[in-house]
C-alpha cells in the first residue's frame, strides 16, 4: 500500500524552513500559520477553508484544528461533519499513543440520570490497584453526593482531570467503600477480557476490546492468544465488545479484521483511502489476508456512541463478507475518516485527511452505524457476566434466533432516555476518538 509520508515529509520540510528550525524558540503565530498551512494543503476539506480564516486569533495550533472543522460540509449534512481534527503536544502523544496514562485510571458512566457506574477500570492503573470493578456504583466525589447527569461537566473534571479524588462506591455486595486516588503514570492494556460461552450445542467466542492504540506487540500477542483459543474450543459464533473503543492504528485493525473475515473474503477488498485532490495519486485498497482458523458465518459486535472510527471501519469492513449484527444503547459515534500526525514543531497537528470505503463503497456513515437491536449498557454487571443486558441479548439471538427483551429492569430501560444518553456522550468526549495510519 502506498504510503504519504514522503509527499507530506516534502511538503512539512518547506514549511519548517521558511519559518525556523524546531528546536529554535517559535511564536505561537508562527506555529498556528504552519498548522493553517498543512490543513490548505492536506485537509480533505481544505477547499471550503477561506483565505480569511485567520489562524492568529487561536491560542495554539489544536484551537487551529478546531477551528478548520467548521468548514467541514458534505452533501447531505446540514452541519459541519468533521469533530476531530486536532493538535496535540508531541510529549503527550508520545504517552497516549502508546498506551500511557496518567489519570486514576477510572472510567464512568451513567447507568441512570442519578446512579453513575464504574465503566472499566485500566488493572495496572491507581483505580485497577485499589480493587475497583466496572458495575461499582459511585454514590459520592469528594463528599458531593450531587452525582446526576445534569451535573456531568463537574463529574468529568473530578474524575477526568483532578490528580486526587476521594470516592464513595456502592459494592455488588452492599458494602460502601471509601477510596482515595491519586492521578499516576501507567500502562494501558486494550484487551480487557475474553472466555468462551456454552451456547446451546455450539461455543461463543466474547472479548472486550477497548483501544487500537498501545503496545502494538503485546495487542499481536493478545490476538493470538485469544484466536487461538477459539479455534482449539471450536467455536461458532463471536461476540466483539467495542462499546468504549474510540480507535487508534488502522493497522492493528487490519489485523483484527484478518482474524475475522471469513475464507471466502480473503483477498477481497478491506478497505479503500481516498485523499483530496491535492493526494488523489495516494488513493489506495488494502486487501484481507486471511489469519488462524476460523470461519464464521456471523460477526456480532457490541457498540455504543463511544465506538469510533478504526473501530467502525473494522465493522464496515466486514460487513460485505458476512452477516453482521451490532448491538448496543446508541448508534456508534460516526467517523469514516482519518488522519497522520504531522510535525509542527513541538506540536503534532492531525487534520482530517482521508476517508475510507468498503468493498461496496459504503462508508459515509457521519451520523453512525446503526444498530440491529437497542439495549441499554449494562453497567450493573462485571465484564462476562452473561446477566450483562448486552451481552445477554447477544447470547439469546445465538440461543433462539431473536432479541428477547424479557426481563429487563426499569433501571435498564433507563438508561436508554435522552437525558442519560446525551450525559454518556459528554462523558465519553475525553477519551481518544481516532483512525490513524
Amino acid at each position: 500500500m502506498k504510503t504519504l509520508v514522503a509527499g507530506t515529509a516534502i511538503f512539512i520540510g518547506l514549511t519548517l524552513i521558511s519559518c525556523r528550525k524546531e528546536h529554535d524558540a517559535v511564536s505561537r503565530e508562527v506555529k498556528n500559520d504552519t498548522a493553517a498551512n498543512i490543513a490548505r494543503d492536506i485537509y480533505l476539506w481544505y477547499d471550503h477553508i477561506p483565505s480569511s480564516f485567520d489562524a492568529h486569533t487561536y491560542t495554539d495550533p489544536n484551537g487551529v484544528m478546531e477551528g478548520i472543522r467548521t468548514f467541514s460540509s458534505e452533501p447531505g449534512f446540514s452541519m459541519p461533519v468533521d469533530r476531530w481534527s486536532f493538535a496535540i503536544l508531541k510529549s503527550d502523544w508520545e504517552k497516549l499513543s502508546t498506551g500511557i496514562g496518567g489519570d486514576f485510571g477510572l472510567n464512568i458512566f451513567f447507568y441512570t440520570n442519578n446512579d453513575l457506574r464504574v465503566s472499566y477500570v485500566e488493572k495496572e492503573s491507581p483505580a485497577g490497584k485499589a480493587g475497583i470493578k466496572r458495575s461499582w456504583h459511585i454514590k459520592q466525589i469528594n463528599g458531593d453526593a450531587n452525582i446526576t447527569a445534569a451535573n456531568a461537566t463537574a463529574i468529568i473534571q473530578s474524575v477526568y482531570q483532578s490528580n486526587t479524588g476521594t470516592f464513595l462506591f456502592g459494592r455488588p455486595t452492599g458494602s460502601d467503600t471509601t477510596i482515595t486516588l491519586k492521578a499516576a503514570s501507567y500502562k494501558e492494556h486494550p484487551l480487557l477480557f475474553d472466555t468462551v460461552y456454552n451456547t446451546g450445542s455450539s461455543k461463543t467466542g466474547y472479548f472486550v476490546f477497548n483501544s487500537f492504540l498501545g503496545d502494538t506487540n503485546e495487542i499481536k500477542n493478545e490476538f493470538v492468544r485469544i484466536f487461538d483459543r477459539f479455534s482449539n474450543e471450536q467455536v461458532q459464533d463471536v461476540v466483539v465488545d467495542l462499546r468504549y473503543n474510540g480507535g487508534g492504528y488502522v493497522a492493528v485493525q487490519n489485523l483484527l479484521a484478518n482474524y475475522l473475515v471469513p475464507t471466502a473474503g480473503d483477498h477481497g477488498v478491506m478497505l479503500t483511502e481516498e485523499f483530496n485532490n491535492h493526494y488523489s495519486s495516494y488513493n489506495a485498497t488494502e486487501n484481507f489476508a486471511k489469519k488462524g482458523n476460523l470461519n464464521l458465518s456471523r460477526l456480532f459486535f457490541i457498540v455504543s456512541q463511544n465506538t469510533a472510527s478504526a473501530s467502525e471501519l473494522l465493522i464496515n469492513s466486514l460487513v460485505p463478507y458476512m452477516d453482521v449484527q451490532l448491538i448496543g444503547p446508541t448508534h456508534t459515534h460516526g467517523k469514516p475518516v482519518g488522519f497522520y500526525p504531522i510535525s509542527v514543531f513541538d506540536w503534532y497537528v492531525f487534520p482530517v485527511s482521508f476517508r475510507t470505503v468498503n468493498k461496496n463503497g459504503e462508508g459515509n456513515y457521519f451520523n453512525g452505524l446503526t444498530l440491529n437491536y437497542q439495549v441499554a449498557d449494562g453497567l450493573d454487571k462485571d465484564w462476562g457476566d452473561a446477566h450483562e443486558t448486552c451481552l445477554s441479548s447477544v447470547l439469546s439471538y445465538i440461543n433462539s434466533g431473536s432479541y428477547a427483551r424479557l426481563g429487563f429492569t426499569v433501571e435498564q430501560r433507563a438508561g436508554l432516555t435522552e437525558e442519560v444518553l446525551h450525559s454518556n456522550v459528554r462523558l465519553g468526549e475525553p477519551k481518544f476518538k481516532g483512525m490513524i495510519r
